[in-house]
């Protein structure tokens, strides 16, 4: 077996793990029993709202280069990303749901963590770490080689966003069972950081910044 792949393998567990694999809870404050639904302008809401919207475009990414190389070990990588992401972020959906609020604001994202005016959405990234329109395009005309050293560099700005933000909602959020998510993200993105690192040195690259 290929000596990433069982990390990816764990990694992927860990991270759903972390989840708790519950929905519901997330209404309940701390176990007890007791219903607490955040205000819309929350950190807890903030962070539902505007993670789902980074982890979507990480699956996008992740089936896009799927379909550029052969790969195995980045195709593995890519459809666990994939898969975890797309998990989080019915979780993350599904708790507004709960809670009855909207999906969208009319704030800028990032209003919740006091960096509502520094994600510019230049060129579509909507919040720090997302990847351009211009970028996406490029990863789908790439093939080969190029597409994963792309990919992968990325995929680690995308986590190196997902993290800051991630971060501000273990400090910022009330509801437990959400912080403990966003640790359980932090931790996951940052090992898949350095698992990404080290497939591009492996590929004669590094990452971008």
């Amino acid at each position: 077996m290929n000596r990433h792949i069982g990390w990816i393998a764990g990694a992927a567990a860990a991270a759903l793990v972390a989840t708790g694999g519950i929905t519901y809870a997330v209404a309940e404050d701390g176990g007890s029993g007791s219903v607490r639904v955040p205000a819309a302008d929350s950190a807890d809401a903030g962070f539902a709202r505007d993670m789902a919207v980074h982890h979507q475009q990480a699956v996008e990414m992740s089936y896009i280069v799927r379909d550029r190389t052969g790969n195995e070990e980045v195709r593995r990588l890519a459809y666990d990303i994939a898969q975890t992401q797309a998990n989080q972020r019915g979780m993350l959906l599904g708790w507004l749901d709960l809670w009855g609020l909207p999906k969208v604001s009319s704030e800028p994202p990032m209003t919740w963590m006091g960096m509502g005016g520094m994600a510019s959405g230049k060129d579509g990234a909507l919040m720090p770490g997302m990847a351009t329109d211009t970028e996406l395009k490029k990863l789908g005309e790439l093939s080969g080689k190029q597409a994963e050293i792309l990919y992968l560099q990325l995929m680690t700005d995308h986590h190196r966003g997902g993290i800051h933000m991630a971060e501000g909602c273990v400090a910022k959020c009330t509801v437990a069972v959400e912080k403990r998510l966003a640790q359980g993200m932090v931790d996951a993105q940052r090992s898949e950081i350095d698992l990404m690192t080290t497939m591009l040195e492996e590929r004669g690259a590094e990452p971008r910044t």
